[in-house]
This record gives C-alpha cells, sequence and structure tokens, in this order.
C-alpha cells in the first residue's frame, strides 16, 4: 500500500511542492510545483516576501487536488533558518520578516560581546558566530528602537509560521529553533537569562517541538478553499539542512555530510551537543537533528558566490546556465588565486565577480581575468574550506572520517564533487540531490508510524535514490594550495 505525503522546500533562491510516495519501502518523487523565491529589496533593506509564499503553499497544494487527488497522509513544510516573523497581541503579522543578508546586522556581534563575553554566548548556546543568527537580528532591532519589537507577542521561525498559518497551532521546532542562537541545548529550552541580558524579550518565544511531530491539520476553513481535507501537518526537521541531513545516505559513523546549495553545511552526526574550547575555536555550531540526534558542523558559504556571479553576469547581459559556468570553471587553469568563501566580502548580494578580483589583489594575488577562472577559483576556495573543516572535525571526533557524502543541488556539480575528493583526500559519495524533500517525506512517514528509526530512514534512501562516487586523484599541486589558502586566514 502507497502512502501519500506533500513535501514544502522553501530556498534562498525557489521553493517547491514535492509528492512523495512511500511504497513498499521505496521512496518516489516528483515536483508538483516550482515557484522562485528570494529577497525583495525596499529602502535599502532586504525582505522575505512571506504572503506570497503562503499563497504559493495554496497554490501546491491545489495542483495536488486537481492532479491527484488522492487523500494525503501528510503536509510537512522546511525553510532556511534564522529568520523569524513577529505577530501582535491579535496574531497579526507586524511588518515583512528581514532577510538574513540584511545590512541591520551589521556590528551587532561585538555590539553582544560587549554585554556578554563571546565565550559565554557559545557556552549557552552552542552556535557559530554569524551576525545573521536570530540574536544579532533581534538585537539590532532593540539597538534601532524598532517598534514592532515592543509591539510583538509572539516570534515565529519562518517554516514555524506558515505552520501556523496551514494549521493554527503556534510552536517552534526545534531543528530550526537551535538555529537562532538564542536556545540551550543543555537546559532544552531558550536562554531566558542570555537574552533578558542582552535586553531582549524572553515571552515571544514558543514551545520547541521535536522533529517528527504532528503539529495538527491543516484548518477546516483553508481545507476546504484548496480542497485536500484537514491532512495532519507534521514538522519534518524544518530547518531544510535537518530534512536533507536526515536523507544521507549513510551506514555507520565514520562519515561527513556536506548539504550543499547556497551554503555549504559540512558536518558529523553526534548525540549530544559539543561545546568545548575547541569547537569555539573552530567556530563550529551544533543544530538540532532528528531521533535524538545533533549536527556538529561548520556553515560555509557556499555555492552563493557563483550564483551571485552567475545573477551579476545575466544583469550584464550574458546569460549563462548552472552547467555553462562549471565547463568554464573545468576548462580554467587549476591551482590560480583563491578566496576565503567565508570572508564578510562576499555576504551580501552585489557584484560578486568585482568581489572576488578585489580580495585576490589585497592578498597579493592576481585577480582572476576570465568567467572561467572567477568560477574556478570559488569552487577551489570551496574544496579547500571542505578539507579545512574535515580536519577540524576529525580533532573534535578523534577519529578518522573515512568518507564524504554530498546531498542537495551542489551534489550534481561534478567539478565542485571531484575538486572535494581531491583536496580532502576522500572518497566522495554525491546523492540524493532531493535529499532535503526527502528527507522531509521520510519524517513525516515516521511521524505517521510508517518508519520507526532514523536508520529505515536512510535504509529506504539508500533503496530509492542512486548516487556518484568520486575516487580521490593523486594530484599535485593541493597541499601548495591549502598552505596559501591557510594564509589567507583573516583578511577579509
Amino acid at each position: 500500500m502507497s502512502h501519500n505525503y506533500l513535501a514544502f522546500d522553501l530556498g534562498a533562491e525557489s521553493g517547491r511542492a514535492v509528492l512523495g510516495r512511500l511504497d513498499g519501502g521505496t521512496l518516489n518523487l516528483s515536483t508538483l510545483y516550482r515557484f522562485p523565491n528570494g529577497p525583495v529589496r525596499v529602502l535599502g533593506s532586504d525582505y522575505w516576501d512571506a504572503l506570497r509564499l503562503f499563497q504559493e503553499l495554496q497554490e501546491g497544494l491545489r495542483l495536488y487536488r486537481d492532479q491527484h487527488g488522492e487523500a494525503l497522509d501528510g503536509i510537512g513544510l522546511d525553510t532556511w533558518g534564522v529568520d523569524f516573523a513577529l505577530l501582535d497581541k491579535d496574531d497579526r503579522l507586524l511588518g515583512n520578516p528581514h532577510h538574513y543578508r540584511d545590512a541591520r546586522t551589521e556590528g551587532m556581534l561585538e555590539a553582544a560581546w560587549a554585554v556578554v563575553p563571546r565565550e559565554e554566548i557559545f557556552e549557552r548556546t552552542g552556535i557559530q558566530f554569524m551576525e545573521i543568527n536570530t540574536l544579532y537580528q533581534l538585537l539590532a532591532m532593540r539597538r534601532s528602537g524598532d517598534p514592532t519589537l515592543e509591539a510583538a507577542r509572539t516570534l515565529l521561525m519562518m517554516p514555524d509560521l506558515f505552520n501556523y498559518w496551514l494549521t493554527g497551532v503556534k510552536t517552534c521546532e526545534f531543528s530550526d529553533a537551535t538555529t537562532t542562537q538564542c536556545f540551550d541545548p543543555r537546559a532544552g529550552d531558550w536562554a531566558r537569562d542570555l537574552l533578558g541580558r542582552l535586553d531582549l524579550p524572553t515571552d515571544i518565544f514558543q514551545d520547541v517541538v521535536a522533529p517528527g511531530t504532528v503539529l495538527g491539520t491543516l484548518r477546516a476553513e483553508l481545507a476546504d478553499e484548496v480542497g485536500v481535507g484537514q491532512v495532519p501537518v507534521i514538522a519534518p526537521a524544518c530547518h531544510d539542512t535537518g530534512s536533507a541531513v536526515a536523507a544521507v545516505p549513510a551506514e555507520g559513523e565514520d562519515f561527513a555530510y556536506i548539504s550543499s546549495g547556497t551554503w555549504s553545511l559540512m558536518g558529523v552526526e553526534v548525540r549530544e551537543p559539543v561545546i568545548t574550547a575547541d569547537s569555539l575555536a573552530f567556530n563550529l555550531t551544533n543544530e538540532g537533528g532528528v531521533c535524538g540526534t545533533y549536527r556538529l558542523l561548520k556553515n560555509i558559504m557556499g555555492l552563493w558566490l557563483v550564483q551571485e556571479c552567475r545573477r551579476t553576469w545575466a544583469a550584464e547581459g550574458r546569460e549563462y546556465s548552472y552547467d555553462e559556468l562549471t565547463h568554464l570553471a573545468a576548462e580554467a587553469p587549476a591551482f590560480g588565486p583563491l578566496v576565503d568563501p567565508d570572508a564578510h566580502d562576499f555576504l551580501r548580494p552585489g557584484d560578486m565577480p568585482a568581489r572576488i578580483r578585489a580580495f585576490c589583489e589585497r592578498c597579493g594575488q592576481p585577480a582572476p581575468a576570465t568567467h572561467g577562472e572567477i568560477v574556478r577559483s570559488a569552487l577551489e576556495s570551496l574544496a579547500l574550506r571542505y578539507r579545512w573543516v574535515l580536519e577540524k572535525l576529525e580533532v573534535m571526533l578523534g577519529r578518522r572520517l573515512n568518507t564524504i557524502h554530498i546531498v542537495g543541488g551542489g551534489s550534481q556539480n561534478r567539478l565542485l564533487c571531484q575538486l572535494a575528493a581531491d583536496a580532502t583526500r576522500r572518497p566522495v559519495v554525491a546523492g540524493p540531490v532531493e535529499a532535503t524533500a526527502a528527507g522531509n517525506v521520510l519524517m513525516q512517514a515516521l511521524a505517521r508510524g510508517r518508519l520507526g528509526t532514523l536508520d529505515e530512514v536512510r535504509e529506504v534512501v539508500r533503496r530509492s535514490f542512486d548516487v556518484v562516487r568520486y575516487e580521490p586523484h593523486a594530484a599535485e599541486g593541493w597541499d601548495e594550495a591549502y598552505a596559501r589558502f591557510l594564509a589567507l586566514e583573516g583578511q577579509d
């Protein structure tokens, strides 16, 4: 007997409604609907268009009704982390949610540390320091006297906002809550005393629920409007990386994963948060996973650099597909100029080719000249960042990680996968591409009792999707390139 689940996966560039059919222990995915997403810039600030995105969710439900009509076993939604919405006393949305790349958080790390030492914030939250984190977005609102913070009675992370509009139930899902740097993983609750010391409200945060929780059913009036009935709405891992990692087709424990897309999230799965002097020194993060796990990982800027280059060149009149850009990079000389992909230079939207060239020149390197050389520089630098993170993870665990699994859209970039294998000297297993949707659907199935454990989830993934294995080549030049890469640290 087959079971049908609808997964909504909202990413930084686009959103999708994906139908997952679980039949006899095999999962089949089909995309019903794809729609654009991205920041809307108004008067110098960047926002998410939350109302339009909710309209797109409703359209996805209508398309399921029109194209299939069978009963759904569940609906699940995942999005990016850190961003949030505020509701007033009548549960009305207080303005459009800000985009995490908005410049309002400039200087907020230092402002927070002036009140609560950096070491203490990490000890309480275990989260990597990034100025995009929810904590610093809230602090920016407080420091600017933003009146919406005073009017707010409820904070909902982005997936929690959509789940509230779908069900009428206000909660915060665990994997997304942990991205905020407002959550204490040891206590299993919000770090309210930390928030209070930063003069931030402590009563707007909602109860936290585990991945795989049935939140409720689709609101009756919405169910009637879209015509799918009062389907259970399930929190999978509402942070998209949490869902993607759930679908890593690995066996055993000696593997690292990279959820590759706009960001590269590289890490390992652990049973308890790892909050130590080393994890602070390496600026690693402890994000919530599924089935009682944590994701000890590093947020890396990822393919954002290539995406922004592509957008810039399109605005100049040269439209490239991603395959064309990868081909140009493959034809460019190896081991050219390098960048630190996590440098602050590259965080905001803008003319990324010019920023890459400027970074190289500032560091005493020749600037990449052609479009292929620019993309090659970004991809080789990304592979070398993977090597750095792998080394630090092995230090933290005290053991060797034998394989790297790359999942998500970036697993289709054959050049990046091979560069990653070569730079780290580890086999890379690429796929599935649709890991986030697969993890979303399979966590719904687990919530409904169709699967029992994380091992069973991953067994379904292995049966259902093909992967590509990349063996490391014995290419010379990587050690010298890595030494040059390490010299770039702190030059942003």
